[in-house]
């Protein structure tokens, strides 16, 4: 099957439209007509080569929401017409320890990625800026029909990045944190953290969307580029999630947990980032990182937004747009997440 999609040719190159072939539906796949398909930061430094040399050409897009129009004979867990998703990955061994325990993500062999990544039949995986997809059955998430469609998309990496480590760090009533950035995951982690009880507070680099982290869930708003923010704040946090891409000074973030606090980054910066032992060892810190979640978590994710009516803020784009979006998404000039509206590649 020939599908039209978006590609990077090339490391640093914009995207083009190319043709690329998906495979036949096998006994346990799904084939998914892909309705919206969301702009991560991930991708980008996907294509740019940040991470690594990569099986070029890429069509990238891990957030992908669209309905199924074709079964596998032994697929009982989705229907013809479901409106379903797909996340960051496609695959696993699923026979590790961490594969048992529901942690697809961490498997032993190594997921598979939704793109850029080898898939168990040696081809490799393309993604969602494209029109059809098809699918391990058992790497399909279904989507409740409370959601809307292009809002649900980001769910699907940007809901789980945060959700994760929101839920494995018992983020709830009672509990003070800390989201560090305001931007695709930012956004998404006040909302959750908003609607799973605890006291929210938002550290950004300035107060210019102190009015969105407000409206969105958040509690109190300071600015990290004020020095007295650290001083004001310091032993403040049970938990801070950092979700920015750039490097950050680790000691100073350590500095604003109270006694057994952690610091949890999701955000992925190209460079490494250092600390001070002693920022861990005077106050039992934990410095701690997070990726993604497991089916049944990410599963879990999207009924717990369906039920408190989150969703992602988005932009809905042509993918003739989307070289334009990505120079937006490194400006920071998105509120909060650009979704393709893969209907605009047929």
């Amino acid at each position: 099957m020939h599908v039209n999609a978006y590609a990077a040719p090339a490391a640093g190159q914009p995207l083009a439209p190319i043709t690329i072939e998906r495979r036949d539906v096998g006994p346990n796949d799904v084939l998914i007509e892909i309705q919206y398909a969301g702009i991560c930061h991930s991708d980008i430094h996907t294509v740019n080569g940040d991470w690594g040399p990569q099986p070029f050409p890429v069509v990238p897009g891990h957030e992908i929401v669209g309905v199924v129009t074709e079964l596998g004979s032994d697929v009982t867990r989705h229907q013809v017409g479901d409106r379903v998703g797909v996340g960051c990955m496609v695959n696993s061994c699923g026979e590790c320890t961490n594969c048992r325990n529901g942690d697809e993500q961490y498997c032993l062999e190594g997921m598979v990625g939704t793109y850029a990544g080898t898939d168990r039949d040696g081809s490799t995986t393309q993604g969602g800026y494209s029109t059809h997809v098809v699918v391990d059955a058992d790497y399909v998430l279904s989507v409740p029909a409370g959601l809307d469609a292009a809002a649900a998309a980001p769910l699907l990496c940007a809901g789980i990045t945060t959700y994760a480590p929101l839920r494995k760090w018992g983020a709830g009533p009672g509990k003070k944190v800390a989201i560090v950035g305001l931007g695709g995951l930012g956004h998404m982690g006040v909302k959750i953290a908003h609607a799973l009880g605890a006291e929210v507070t938002v550290l950004s680099q300035s107060l210019k969307k102190q009015e969105d982290g407000l409206r969105l869930g958040a509690d109190e708003y300071y600015a990290t580029s004020d020095p007295g923010t650290f001083e004001q704040l310091a032993g403040r946090f049970d938990l801070i999630v950092n979700t920015v891409s750039a490097s950050i000074d680790v000691d100073a973030y350590l500095g604003l947990l109270a006694v057994d606090g952690t610091l949890v980054n999701v955000g992925a910066p190209a460079e490494p980032l250092s600390l001070n032992v002693f920022s861990l060892i005077g106050a039992r810190r934990s410095f701690a990182g997070s990726m993604i979640g497991g089916i049944a978590l990410t599963q879990e994710m999207l009924d717990f937004c369906a039920q408190h009516d989150i969703g992602a803020d988005v932009e809905v784009i042509s993918v003739d747009q989307v070289n334009e979006a990505y120079e937006r998404v490194l400006a920071s000039d998105v509120r909060y997440r650009f979704v393709i509206d893969t209907s605009t590649l047929a």
